[in-house]
């Protein structure tokens, strides 16, 4: 009886964290295949230690932040720092270059990576250089999050470089950066072609603060476009999204995000 009522206390737990918004008692009953009276006195037990709170404005049953904190408390004091291994995970899952990058003020600063490839053409820049805003997919990644006036208000704020240095396919004007960031939006995830650099591909997401929902880094995917093409990038953006999903999660324990 005990684990039952154990495994029903933490499948409402899980079914809380689907909706932000709150559930009413109704949908949990439901969705617990248990009585609306059982599934009360639940939530009562539960909002008593705290994991749980009630919105006074409509009813709705919520997540506090209780269990994240102690999840945050766990990883902080676990003696390592867990955005490594997701970026080595990345690394292996791609076999291409992993690199993260952190949202600083205004620029956004390559600070960790994770080299896949094993063989041929191998792409590893220095780190702790700024991401160019305009032309990399880990610009667009960020600049997807902002508005449009924002984003083209910290591109210029950067500056362009001599689009001589751009890959054939850099965006050429604002009009047809803001068209990338518009894909960004609707993909969940930003991607370039020999817009870099000749030859160069790569596909990004962002990192957002867990609780906040604010952009703090973005994870990257880059290598040759010969096996990076545009098919291959669409097939590992999955990969990617959980992957900038889980360090999203992870972002408050982590000394790399400051």
């Amino acid at each position: 009886m005990a684990g039952s009522q154990i495994e029903r206390a933490l499948s409402l737990l899980e079914s809380l964290t689907g909706d932000a918004r709150g559930l009413p008692m109704q949908a949990l009953a439901e969705q617990l295949q248990i009585p609306k009276s059982a599934a009360h006195r639940m939530l009562a037990e539960l909002i008593r230690l705290g994991y749980v709170r009630q919105n006074p404005d409509n009813s709705r049953y919520q997540l506090s932040t209780k269990l994240v904190a102690l999840g945050f408390r766990y990883l902080a004091n676990s003696g390592a720092d867990i955005v490594q291994p997701i970026l080595d995970r990345l690394a292996q899952e791609t076999s291409e270059l992993v690199r993260l990058g952190v949202v600083e003020g205004d620029h956004l600063t390559w600070i960790a990576k994770s080299q896949g490839a094993r063989s041929g053409l191998r792409y590893d820049p220095d780190m702790g250089r700024d991401a160019p805003l305009f032309y990399t997919a880990s610009g667009h990644a960020w600049l997807a999050h902002l508005s449009d006036a924002q984003a083209l208000a910290l591109v210029e704020a950067q500056g362009i470089a001599d689009p001589a240095d751009f890959g054939p396919q850099a965006p050429r004007n604002n009009i047809e950066l803001l068209d990338r960031l518009r894909l960004a939006r609707e993909r969940g995830y930003a991607w370039v072609v020999e817009s870099s650099a000749v030859g160069m591909s790569a596909l990004a997401a962002a990192v957002r603060h867990p609780l906040s929902g604010q952009v703090v880094g973005v994870l990257s995917v880059a290598g040759p476009t010969a096996r990076l093409a545009e098919a291959r990038i669409h097939e590992l953006s999955a990969v990617l999204v959980g992957a900038a999903a889980e360090l999203s999660n992870a972002s408050p324990a982590s000394e790399m995000f400051g």
